[in-house]
């Protein structure tokens, strides 16, 4: 026997690995019945889902992400906020064109609203190609990364995917069907039950976050991030809202300011900023991408 050899036995198990015993741990037939409580626990699904064992499918919803990430060496990240219903301008023209044929009003008047929306699917697509591009050569490189569903977040990771980068999506059960849209790199498509946990990965290894328009998703998403920074929970970081009209018409910052709800200062934890060029050159005088490309 060889040195290397011998050394190797002083790396060898003791015991076997859990996913062996998995395989391994077919009950005899008397046992492989329902009511049965002879399956593994961490192979039991119906074990797993009881009401008590809620502590641990939230620590598995943190654990998950968070290792496959450290895996593949994922250590900085741009979240993009934003509405999963504004449409590519494509699609928002042929959902115009086809309301004018019906003659609704109403669903004139609505997909009329969308297109005008749909100019910020492009902007999330544009800017979602520049971040995966131009940081794609960083000694850390930065992700994309969504909710994972359509919208906004379509565009963000179809954006990443069209300039052969990778990105991240985080999706999220819902009541409704949400599949994940794509564009996401599938090693890095994510299914999460708690909001909480999802929230949690947004922020974990964000040095961004850009928050295009968007409803009461999108706005908690914002609010929780900057109420963490102003609180001190969460270290300060670029805060970009894609269109001004858009949000000074939604949020009366000033008013909040006025009536001493916020402090003056707490106005400067975000900035506006209306292109992909635009927010680009913001971040890179944060970080300095470009001289370290």
């Amino acid at each position: 026997m060889t040195l290397d050899a011998k050394a190797d036995g002083l790396k060898q198990r003791n015991f076997p690995t859990a996913q062996q015993e998995a395989v391994v741990a077919q009950p005899p037939s008397r046992y492989d019945g329902p009511g049965s409580a002879y399956q593994l626990a961490f192979t039991d699904q119906d074990f797993l889902l009881r009401e008590e064992l809620r502590p641990i499918r939230m620590q598995l919803e943190l654990l998950k992400p968070e290792l496959l990430m450290q895996e593949l060496g994922i250590e900085a990240t741009i979240v993009m906020f934003g509405s999963a219903r504004i449409p590519a301008p494509d699609d928002a023209r042929a959902a115009l064109e086809a309301a004018r044929k019906d003659g609704t009003e109403l669903l004139v008047r609505r997909a009329e609203a969308a297109l005008s929306m749909s100019h910020y699917y492009d902007e999330a697509r544009r800017f979602a190609g520049l971040v995966t591009r131009r940081s794609a050569q960083l000694d850390k490189p930065v992700y994309v990364v969504t909710g994972g569903g359509p919208g906004i977040m379509e565009a963000g990771n179809r954006g990443a995917d069209e300039v052969g980068g990778r990105s991240i999506g985080l999706n999220i059960v819902l009541p409704h069907e949400q599949a994940p849209n794509p564009y996401i790199t599938p090693e890095l498509c994510f299914q999460f039950h708690y909001f909480g946990l999802r929230k949690m990965h947004f922020l974990m290894r964000s040095v961004a976050l850009v928050c295009f328009p968007g409803g009461f998703g999108t706005l908690d998403e914002l609010f929780e991030a900057l109420t963490l920074m102003q609180t001190g929970k969460s270290r300060k970081r670029p805060v970009l809202l894609f269109g001004r009209d858009f949000w000074s018409r939604l949020i009366n910052f000033d008013l909040l300011v006025e009536t001493g709800m916020i402090s003056p200062g707490d106005v400067n934890l975000f900035r506006f900023v209306e292109t992909a060029e635009e927010a680009w050159q913001v971040l890179d005088e944060e970080y300095g991408f470009e001289k370290g490309a």
